[in-house]
């Protein structure tokens, strides 16, 4: 039988002498303040393959945070004793002062004023984000009406895009999985004309901003610009649909969705070529803008590029490289030379073409997963959404940090902003659609029931801010679009 030493048998006796002295404390003493000590002794004598001086950091360090919460403790006690006094001041003329809203005033200055320095040394330490973080699972104080108006039903697959004609007449147009783009009248939901010079899926639709032209983008790889002449019919009385409320809900099946023949009559006129093809990309086009004035258009491709070109000659004139993934959106400026494209490598990215000598392009990243949209906004602001269930307000002037985030359930689709009212409207996966102003805070959601709503993911959304009957439409998967009335100013009245 192997003897020990001297010295590791004192060792073993000093070890099982801190052991019993240890547990014999935790059987005795209950308070907090000794089980802390407690707690450091057992740190302080347990064997740690930590350096010394890494040991002593952290404990010095817990030991300012300890001393910080003391003195919250301390003055807590004070104030509440503050507040027994003055109830007995105040007994004898039926008044009280509750303690809990002192705590939401003194309480909390004092609180907060004791804690500053520490607050500002983990902020500097770990780089904080400033950001304001708004929940979208929390119950919106608003009931506005959220009224739905007309479907637009006759497309045989999912529709990808949806836009709003910025000339008279105004129409709305849909770019749709089964190669055609669908021009419809907002008030009857009829069908006016029908493209089909595409071979692939059409997946974006965006009009010229003084002509009567359309731009969209394909998976056939290419972007067709084309002419179109409508004539609006005569409007018919709308159906009364039953008003309801952002936040009501109603679960339904998938199979409840609409016919896919539609109402698209044999005889609506049908644009079976364009005016000139823009060919320039080695992928899918996934989306299509244009610039300012509409002399050009950029495209964005899933071979990871985006292509500004000369609509005049469809000759190429930049051709903007450097994302990491491919693309899957882009979106210009209503009044600059400004172009913004985002992309699945989590990052989106804006292009200056200012200057004609030269463009400049800045990277803003934040999200953790795609970029499915990036958007402009009045002003210097653009907004952005993700896969990764967020959606973020960024100042052009400042891109290391968003000035407000939106945290929802579900992924973000293309979003669009309501630029007069500052009202961004958020496509889900999950068949919602939400409303939030752009300091992050919800006002509505759309009504999704058996009698209303989209049945499968929702793909974008579009503004038409100045059309009295539907200010807001949407497109899905489940192959049509809806047209809605959204009470603008009584929901920020409510706000």
């Amino acid at each position: 039988m192997p003897i020990e030493s001297g010295s590791c048998a004192s060792a073993r006796q000093a070890k099982q002498k801190r052991k019993s002295h240890s547990l014999s404390i935790r059987r005795t003493n209950s308070s907090e303040q000794e089980r802390a000590g407690l707690q450091r002794d057992m740190l302080e004598g347990q064997d740690s393959k930590l350096p010394s001086s890494v040991r002593n950091t952290l404990l010095e360090l817990f030991g300012q945070i300890e001393r910080e919460f003391e003195n919250l403790y301390i003055e807590n006690l004070e104030l509440r004793r503050e507040i027994d006094t003055l109830n007995e001041r105040l007994a004898g003329e039926g008044q009280t002062i509750d303690g809990a809203e002192l705590s939401k005033g003194q309480l909390k200055t004092k609180a907060s004023h004791s804690t500053s320095q520490l607050s500002q040394k983990l902020k500097t330490t770990y780089k904080a984000s400033t950001s304001k973080i708004v929940s979208s699972f929390k119950t919106t104080t608003s009931r506005a009406i959220c009224q739905l108006v007309k479907e637009y039903v006759g497309h045989r697959d999912g529709i990808w895009d949806v836009s709003v004609a910025k000339t008279q007449p105004v129409v709305l147009g849909t770019a749709s999985a089964d190669h055609t783009a669908l021009l419809w009248s907002i008030e009857t939901g009829k069908c006016l004309v029908k493209y089909v010079g595409h071979v692939g899926s059409v997946n974006s639709i965006k009009f010229h901003p003084t002509e009567q032209v359309a731009l969209t983008a394909s998976g056939d790889q290419t972007a067709h610009i084309w002419r179109y002449i409508v004539q609006l019919p005569t409007p018919q009385p709308t159906a009364d649909c039953n008003q309801m409320s952002g936040e009501d809900e109603v679960e339904i099946s998938d199979k409840d969705e609409p016919d896919g023949d539609g109402d698209v009559s044999s005889d609506c006129p049908t644009v079976r070529a364009p005016l000139t093809s823009l060919k320039s990309h080695q992928g899918v086009v996934i989306a299509a803008d244009w610039l300012v004035g509409g002399k050009q258009a950029v495209t964005a491709s899933w071979d990871r590029t985006a292509n500004l070109y000369d609509v005049e000659t469809s000759e190429l004139v930049h051709s903007l490289t450097g994302h990491d993934q491919e693309l899957t959106h882009c979106c210009t400026h209503p009044t600059q030379r400004l172009v913004v494209t985002s992309s699945r490598d989590t990052t989106f990215r804006l292009w200056d073409f200012r200057d004609p000598s030269i463009h400049s392009v800045n990277v803003f990243q934040g999200h953790t997963d795609t970029v499915t949209s990036a958007v402009f906004t009045v002003g210097d602001n653009v907004v952005s959404g993700s896969d990764d269930r967020t959606v973020k307000v960024w100042d052009l002037k400042n891109m290391r940090s968003p000035i407000a985030t939106i945290r929802t359930d579900s992924a973000v689709n293309r979003i669009n902003v309501c630029v007069g009212q500052r009202i961004i409207a958020l496509p889900h996966d999950n068949r919602q659609v939400r409303l939030f102003d752009m300091s992050g805070v919800r006002l509505a959601r759309l009504p999704r029931s058996n009698r209303q709503g989209h049945r499968r993911m929702v793909c974008c959304s579009a503004w038409c801010e100045d059309h009295p009957i539907c200010n807001l439409f949407t497109c899905g998967f489940d192959r049509q679009a809806i047209g809605w009335n959204i009470n603008i100013p009584a929901l920020l009245q409510e706000k």
